[in-house]
């Protein structure tokens, strides 16, 4: 019996001396991946002009096409995701034949190290790539282990219905130097299913109370056709508070489906645009929506809160600054006044995640426009790109960062962040 405890006992210690050992190869003191570059304007452009050309609800299904990425824009989508569901980085290498994929996840304070760094080394083949080497930290893990455990990794991050559309979408993948082409072909129902999936099951229980929210309380306006956005906003924070007392937890989810239910409203939209099941729900009477008297602020302000509060306020920024580059190009002109409806509404969308049961508080007892919006009466706006270039330079240089430093001083000053 003694040698049988002894045995017992060493057989314990072999086990959780090769854990430790484990987690001290597996685990590291900092990451691979330190650096994050926020999307520049170019970037938007880039991804605008591939979203309009491959928008898959316009795509006729059967139909083989083929798209190529840039190494830059993969490791944009890649952040996008890896921020918003993990708090990590992520990297890119595209070299011929072989795609590497470096990311960084910060894990709790522990005795081992502070992060997990992850590689994954992809082979192209004649359809899609598959996993030739893994390491985790110091660890190497085999190739044939990663590979079974994606499906159950696709589960725990609730994007299995997402993977296994592509897998049934995508013919082939092919790396070439800082690029790679993607060849796929549409079934008849995989762009439903896949925007199906970009809203799990309990968002969209939360966006249909929000909408029917909106149902009521826009059905409560005056007789016109105009409403400011004020008289919309507390009432819908108003129902997120409510539910955030029930479960604090939830408090940015209930942020985010208000902000989003709100923004497809005043851009003309029902949940529908991004959901399909929504198509059938009643929809409210439509309004013109405006903020300080113009129609266009709501609509500036609201996307860019809706953004941020998805965890991509740098996107929002860069969106903001693309959209009113574009405009002195050859549209209305560059707008001062627009970029402090996208910084007011940035700021709006990280509160509602950073402070979400605060900022609830602030917007449920009611707001006027002037809470939601800084003093633009002397801000230039309608300038076409040589008077932008002559005054302001570039995006990014000394003097146009002087000016978005005066708005953020002047969001900063709103009342619902104080």
């Amino acid at each position: 019996m003694r040698k049988l405890l002894l045995a017992g006992a060493l057989a314990l210690l072999a086990v959780t001396a090769v854990a430790l050992l484990a987690l001290t190869a597996a685990l590291q003191g900092e990451p691979t991946v330190a650096l994050y570059q926020p999307p520049a304007v170019a970037d938007v452009a880039r991804a605008l002009t591939l979203l309009r050309t491959h928008d898959p609800r316009r795509a006729r299904p059967g139909a083989v096409s083929a798209v190529q990425v840039d190494e830059r824009d993969l490791e944009l989508l890649f952040n996008h995701a890896a921020l918003r569901r993990l708090d990590a980085y992520t990297a890119v290498s595209l070299q011929r034949g072989v795609a590497i994929v470096r990311s960084s996840v910060p894990v709790p304070r522990n005795p081992f190290g502070r992060w997990l760094n992850v590689e994954l080394r992809l082979l192209e083949t004649g359809g899609l790539p598959v996993i030739d080497a893994v390491h985790v930290g110091r660890l190497p893990l085999p190739a044939a282990l990663a590979e079974r455990a994606l499906p159950w990794l696709a589960r725990r991050a609730g994007v299995q219905t997402e993977v296994e559309v592509a897998a049934e979408v995508v013919r082939r993948v092919h790396f070439m130097p800082q690029r790679l082409a993607v060849v796929y072909a549409w079934r008849d129902d995989s762009a439903e299913r896949m925007l199906g999936a970009l809203v799990p099951e309990g968002d969209q229980a939360r966006l249909r109370a929000y909408y029917d929210h909106l149902v009521q309380v826009v059905a409560r306006q005056g007789a016109g056709w105009t409403v400011s956005l004020a008289p919309l906003v507390g009432p819908m924070f108003e129902l997120a508070r409510q539910r955030s007392a029930i479960t604090p937890a939830d408090a940015a989810a209930e942020n985010r489906a208000a902000l989003v239910v709100l923004t497809l409203f005043v851009n003309g939209r029902g949940v529908g645009a991004l959901l399909p099941a929504a198509r059938a729900w009643p929809r409210p009477r439509p309004l013109r929506v405006t903020l300080a008297g113009r129609d266009d602020f709501p609509r500036h302000l609201l996307i860019s809160a809706a953004l941020a509060a998805e965890g991509t306020g740098p996107l929002s920024r860069a969106i903001g600054a693309y959209k009113e580059v574009a405009d002195a190009q050859g549209g209305s002109g560059f707008s001062w006044n627009d970029m402090a409806a996208n910084r007011a509404g940035t700021r709006l969308g990280e509160w509602a995640v950073a402070q979400p049961q605060r900022l609830q508080a602030a917007l449920a007892r009611g707001v006027k426009d002037a809470d939601l919006m800084p003093p633009l009466e002397d801000l230039p706006e309608f300038l076409p790109e040589a008077e932008f270039r002559q005054r302001y330079g570039s995006v990014g240089a000394p003097a146009y960062e002087t000016m978005l430093a005066e708005i953020d001083r002047r969001v900063d000053a709103l009342a619902v962040f104080r």
